[in-house]
């Protein structure tokens, strides 16, 4: 491919010539021809093999907003010739990034990094790497695409918070440790023993008084169930900075529940986005489908999730909207808990006081966690 400098040139020579040659200066046809004759020596330059070995590692493959990514390139010269004039051409979420490679000599390697954007959430592909080899003058260029585009998961950032206390039923020692596996019971009297039992609930000073195996009855206490939900109207939120903090509210929201291994129900748009159990390593996954929410035009008020979310426990709405406020405030009496995050800057006076309704006005994560309760 010629470039633009090999296009001028070209153009250069044939006005030489054209000029001169009507008058008889033979400098004029030396000059069109070295000319010519230049860009033909570069673009021969660039056709010549490559006999490059390249790779390139995308690390972390998920990061939070805002968090650093790298792109790590391993070019090696496995060809006979130095290699110079080597420029790498990425593309990240219709970014473009150039990074010069420093020159090859035979048999040698060389390592160059990168950062790549992770201002928006989403996925994000990475590539293809072209790697451009251009002749010594600049003349001709030729890229060569190596390797697959690599996926960069770009996710919510978080905050950590206290997971809210509710629940109907509460145990009498508060919320239970997330490294309990059987947290959810508590001990409800004393009975004979069945083929079947667990022997680690044996109560072996009743066994001995009564002369009969006696074992710990248990029954389920409700652990704190959590409610959260997305306003992603697109008439909600000034623009997308405010929305992406609106994710990040509610990722935080709902991590700070799995992490301490507590159910939570997340919901975005018309329906439910993803529930975790309470399992170890349910936070990944949440913030794995936070990563590709967005807003709608299309999409329904939070009043229409809120109807799908079972009663009890604790409800927390995030949204952009002092409006969506009313939404909160008409289920307040489904749950034992109900908590409104407006995101963005703070309204004239503060958002209007709900009975039943704690309200946070958060402009960053920062406030946020000043403001939740504890």
């Amino acid at each position: 491919m010629i470039t633009r400098a090999g296009w001028g040139l070209t153009a250069a020579a044939v006005l030489v010539y054209a000029v001169g040659a009507p008058f008889g200066y033979p400098q004029a046809a030396v000059l069109a021809v070295a000319g010519l004759a230049a860009v033909g020596a570069g673009a021969l330059w660039t056709l010549r093999g490559a006999g490059l070995d390249v790779r390139r590692e995308v690390t972390p493959l998920k990061v939070a907003r805002g968090d650093p990514a790298v792109a790590v390139l391993h070019v090696r010269n496995t060809g006979r010739w130095r290699h110079s004039g080597l420029v790498a051409r990425d593309t990240c979420r219709g970014t473009s990034v150039t990074v010069e490679v420093p020159s090859l000599a035979r048999r040698s390697a060389r390592t160059v990094s990168y950062r790549l954007p992770t201002r928006r959430r989403g996925e994000t592909p990475v590539g293809p790497l072209l790697l451009d080899r251009t002749d010594p003058f600049g003349l001709a260029r030729r890229s060569i695409a190596y390797g697959r585009p690599d996926l960069l998961l770009v996710r919510p950032r978080t905050v950590p918070l206290t997971p809210l206390r509710s629940g109907r039923r509460r145990h009498l020692d508060g919320l239970t440790a997330r490294s309990t596996p059987a947290g959810a019971s508590s001990f409800n009297g004393l009975r004979e023993y069945v083929v079947g039992d667990e022997l680690r609930h044996v109560h072996w000073r009743s066994t001995a008084r009564t002369g009969v195996l006696m074992v710990k009855e248990m029954t389920d206490v409700n652990l704190p169930d959590t409610v959260v939900v997305l306003d992603t109207r697109h008439s909600s939120y000034e623009g997308d900075d405010e929305f992406e903090l609106a994710v990040d509210v509610l990722a935080s929201v709902a991590c700070a529940v799995t992490r301490d291994r507590f159910p939570v129900r997340v919901f975005a748009g018309a329906g439910e986005l993803v529930r975790a159990k309470g399992g170890p390593g349910e936070d990944e996954e949440v913030l794995d489908r936070l990563a590709v929410v967005e807003r709608a035009e299309s999409a329904e008020p939070p009043l229409h999730a809120l109807r799908q979310a079972v009663a009890g426990g604790a409800l927390v709405l995030v949204s952009g909207s002092v409006a969506a406020l009313a939404d909160a405030a008409a289920v307040r009496r489904r749950f034992d808990l109900v908590v409104f995050v407006r995101v963005g800057d703070p309204t004239e006076g503060g958002a209007p006081r709900t009975p039943g309704v704690t309200v946070i006005e958060a402009g960053d994560l920062e406030e946020l966690a000043a403001a939740w309760p504890r």
